[in-house]
């Protein structure tokens, strides 16, 4: 690791498992008795950061370990090497963009957008893109692209940056700048996008070559396509993906850091965030360890009780998008071999109108894992009476003054009672509030855990097998021989 020290989580996430124990279907025993192999995964998963760095990869093994000290090493490049840090660079050209433009598109698909997303939504306005220029503290929209072929999305967002037969203005609000984000250049969905969004950019600039080229900062491998198109249009800014993080666990690279540090997002607290849950996951022991406890609880539930599908139940809107990452890393990561649990993300209280009756009462092939926000970032919002124009017919007048966080907590533990009467199994990640911090505890967690899990069950969290297929075979379509 670094040789700067990361400081412990001054407050720091909690993983509580109490109710899924106290269901019958696996014990507190039955927890204790996995530490000494849970302890065997983590020693494995931080020895593979030594061997991938040492040249120790086997014939053909995929192995892509080096997200799990990147937080601790850019935090101690940027305190001893300041001015020469990836972390500073990356600062520098998010106030170049953050100052020349008013949206910023971020072309990208799978861990090349999603973890950016999660963060836009976790850290961010709820009403970023909606607020005026001034009320974002004069930072730029953030819109997505690239991660699909819709036609329709594609033609909405062009309508939003270059409107057809609309003249060219040179006003900061309709200035706009790209960041596309690929590791090999060569995944098509982001690639066609690029290509229709450089045909409207270079429009917008009247073919300022110059002005053209500081719009667009790549992202990507040191080779490859992306990196080949970048020197053609002489972009000044290019950022590596570094060798050793594949992109489903990019978020800490410049993947995630670029466009969040663009948009407002204290990157350097998200990446401290990060280091002191990989000191927790290093140094804590097997049942203080949030990471370890966590997937000895997925796993048991899974060989014991039949959970092969694993429900993150996000008790907040702002934390759906972290859900959607972290369904991509799950499945991508652990779904090969005809293993690997199924993860679902939902939306709490919003899905317990859809999902709750099946979550409850269907198929006992479920854990349900709550992610529960301590503290709102606003101010709290109390049930105000009805006024002069009704008299309680909608018969809430005896919650007047009940705060909307109180409510909340009442739902929480309504549903956990519900489902613990009903012997569901459920855990709490136990969040003190969504901020920077926190944010990055909980994603380098679940990063951790995932790779902990492949190492425990024997397979390979690294790589994408599966996805290549599906690739051939489009291509072999588009391109007929």
């Amino acid at each position: 690791m670094s040789v700067v020290r990361p400081q412990p989580a001054t407050d720091p996430i909690h993983y509580d498992p109490s109710a899924a124990l106290a269901t019958g279907g696996i014990s507190r025993a039955d927890l204790d008795g996995l530490a000494v192999r849970l302890d065997a995964a983590r020693a494995e998963t931080l020895a593979d950061v030594d061997r991938w760095r040492s040249g120790g990869t086997r014939p053909g093994e995929v192995l892509d370990p080096g997200f799990i000290d990147l937080p601790d090493r850019l935090l101690a490049d940027y305190q001893t090497s300041r001015t020469t840090s990836e972390l500073f660079a990356i600062l520098q050209t998010a106030r170049r963009i953050r100052d020349a433009v008013d949206r910023v598109i971020v072309l990208g698909i799978g861990g090349s957008y999603m973890g950016t997303r999660a963060l836009f939504e976790a850290c961010c306005h709820p009403f970023h893109n909606e607020l005026p220029r001034g009320e974002r503290g004069g930072r730029p929209r953030l819109s997505f692209e690239g991660f699909n072929m819709d036609n329709d999305s594609a033609q909405g967002l062009l309508d939003l940056v270059a409107p057809a037969g609309a003249p060219r203005s040179d006003d900061l609000l309709d200035r706009w700048a790209m960041l596309v984000v690929s590791k090999s250049g060569g995944t098509l969905e982001t690639a066609i996008a690029t290509r229709l969004f450089l045909q409207a950019l270079s429009a917008s600039v009247g073919g300022d070559t110059a002005q053209f080229a500081q719009r667009v900062v790549p992202i990507t491998g040191k080779s490859g396509r992306l990196a080949d198109l970048a020197q053609a249009i002489g972009c000044p800014d290019v950022f590596d993906i570094p060798d050793g993080v594949g992109g489903r666990f990019s978020v800490f690279t410049a993947v995630g850091l670029l466009p969040a540090s663009i948009v407002g997002i204290d990157v350097v607290r998200l990446l401290e965030g990060a280091a002191a849950m990989n000191r927790r996951f290093r140094e804590a022991p097997v049942a203080e360890n949030p990471v370890l406890q966590y997937v000895g609880v997925g796993h048991l539930a899974e060989a014991k009780m039949g959970g092969t599908i694993r429900v993150l139940s996000a008790w907040s809107n702002r934390l759906e998008s972290l859900g959607l990452w972290y369904d991509q890393l799950l499945s991508e990561s652990l779904g090969k071999d005809e293993k690997g649990a199924t993860p679902l993300t939902v939306v709490t209280t919003r899905d317990l109108h859809s999902r709750g009756q099946q979550h409850q009462d269907g198929r006992r092939d479920k854990l349900i894992t709550n992610l529960i926000v301590g503290e709102p970032r606003r101010d709290r919002l109390a049930l105000p009476k009805l006024g002069s124009y009704g008299h309680d017919q909608d018969k809430l007048d005896a919650l007047v003054g009940t705060a909307w966080p109180d409510m909340l907590t009442a739902a929480i533990g309504g549903t956990n009672e519900a489902y613990a009467q009903a012997r569901r199994p459920t855990a709490d990640i136990l969040l003190p509030r969504i901020d920077e911090h926190v944010v990055g505890q909980l994603l380098q967690m679940l990063m951790l855990a995932t790779v902990v899990e492949g190492r425990l069950v024997g397979t390979n969290p690294y790589g994408q097998p599966g996805v290549e297929a599906y690739k051939k075979f489009m291509m072999a379509r588009l391109r007929p021989s």
